[in-house]
């Protein structure tokens, strides 16, 4: 590294630390005034969490849209917080380490969140209370209880709020979705979830040490229980099976089949829970399993007139399977498999309809594949901001696609079945199970309305 290299990267750090001093005091912001954005008008967009998921995939979502302008980014780790500002556009993308002084800048129109799910609901809260428009990441909260703020603080202070379930606006699904409730796979008793990756060996046993000098650990950590800092729960995609920042692959992935299954059976929530799961496949520090499975009773439905069972099995031990994460809608008249490559159908042997009729029942080399969708669902929010008009992944969509995961992790935790009030958000008469549905913040940390 030359001296002019060393001299640019310590002024980046002294400007980081000038423009980010509040590291952990009250999490209230000051009401602002909603930002309105005309249809001809740039849409100023800051990016909250510059990780590899946030400063690779989701904001150059953004960034290639017309229309939009990325003007700052933020992150606790400075390392991430340059490689954002510089994916970004270089020096004139303005940097904060603390999310609160950059939801204080007024010519942010709108922030996408794409910190760890620990973090999601707190800050879009206060991007709402900032009167900021919000693309937040999947899953939407870190504990069921966690999401109805959300909810609450979009419709309190009037702002957009689109969760970052992109496969909801890939127009393939969007026709499986038409197909299943037209009733033409007959009556479905059952939906089979499978998401099948390969990890093995795991990601091993490393000791806990002392963070990294660019990451302000205790400002990660927020509002979760403090905790030794550990290589495995902030690495890459590692962060998810602790319970410091995620739910196990069945929240953080698992939250994309649940909204497709929610939307195409019009639901949104099961009866009853029962999972069980281990550490079969490999044995490593996570705290989730890597092997699990889960079945939940829905009762009737618009879609399933006398309920329907919903299976979900997840390994990171194997994926030997032509589609590793797919669901499967089981029809009397006919059964889908539909992922993010296809949509395949193929009717019952005995059914009443020929495979061919109305053009619905599919032979493999008629299934319906999926077109390119990338920015899609980026597209999607920013016509929303431009129109005022709530996304069908809004926070009410993704607290209930999310709290599928967080119900079958309460069942997991306490190991035996629960009976899950909905309209009540509490397991029925078990108050241990219901000490996982809603959890306290760490001070200074507080999460209001």
């Amino acid at each position: 590294m030359n001296n002019s290299t060393l001299l640019n990267r310590r002024r980046f750090l002294e400007n980081v630390a000038t423009t980010a001093t509040v590291a952990s005091t009250s999490t209230v912001l000051a009401q602002s005034e909603p930002s309105r954005i005309g249809p001809n008008d740039t849409i100023n967009i800051a990016l909250i969490g510059c990780g590899a998921r946030g400063r690779n995939q989701v904001m150059p979502s953004f960034m290639e849209l017309p229309g939009v302008q990325l003007t700052a980014v933020c992150d606790v780790n400075s390392d991430n917080l340059e490689k954002g500002q510089t994916k970004a556009g270089g020096s004139s993308v303005k940097v904060y380490k603390d999310f609160r002084e950059l939801l204080a800048d007024k010519s942010i129109d709108a922030v996408i969140v794409a910190t760890q799910a620990h973090w999601h609901v707190p800050i879009a809260v206060a991007a709402c209370q900032a009167g900021k428009d919000v693309y937040v990441e999947k899953p939407l909260g870190n504990f069921i209880g966690e999401g109805r703020y959300l909810i609450e603080a979009a419709k309190k202070y009037d702002r957009i709020v689109q969760i970052g379930t992109q496969q909801h606006s890939m127009e393939h699904y969007r026709k499986a979705v038409d197909i299943i409730r037209s009733g033409k796979l007959g009556a479905i008793s059952e939906v089979k979830i499978w998401d099948h990756t390969y990890w093995a060996p795991g990601r091993g046993n490393p000791a806990d040490c002392d963070p990294p000098p660019e990451l302000d650990w205790d400002f990660y950590v927020g509002p979760s229980p403090m905790q030794n800092y550990n290589p495995n729960i902030y690495s890459n995609y590692g962060y998810d099976w602790f319970r410091l920042s995620g739910g196990g692959h069945q929240v953080a992935w698992g939250v994309h089949h649940f909204d497709i299954v929610n939307w195409a059976m019009d639901v949104k929530y099961p009866k009853r829970v029962s999972a069980m799961g281990g550490q079969f496949a490999y044995q490593d520090n996570f705290e989730y399993p890597n092997t699990f499975d889960a079945i939940m009773e829905f009762g009737p439905g618009p879609v399933a007139k006398d309920g329907f069972l919903l299976q979900y099995s997840m390994r990171m031990g194997s994926r030997r399977v032509r589609r590793s994460h797919a669901k499967c809608f089981y029809g009397t008249e006919a059964t889908m498999v539909l992922d993010r490559s296809r949509i395949s159908i193929a009717a019952e042997p005995k059914s009443s309809k020929s495979q061919n009729e109305a053009g619905y029942l599919l032979s493999p080399e008629e299934e319906i594949v999926a077109s390119d969708d990338a920015f899609r669902h980026s597209q999607v929010f920013l016509d929303n901001i431009r129109n005022r008009t709530q996304p069908e992944t809004d926070a009410q969509t993704g607290h209930y696609a999310t709290n599928l995961g967080h119900l079958m992790n309460v069942s997991w935790e306490v190991g035996r079945s629960i009976e899950w009030d909905g309209q009540k958000e509490q397991v029925v008469g078990d108050a241990e199970a219901n000490k996982f549905v809603n959890k306290e913040y760490r001070d200074p940390w507080k999460l209001t309305v």
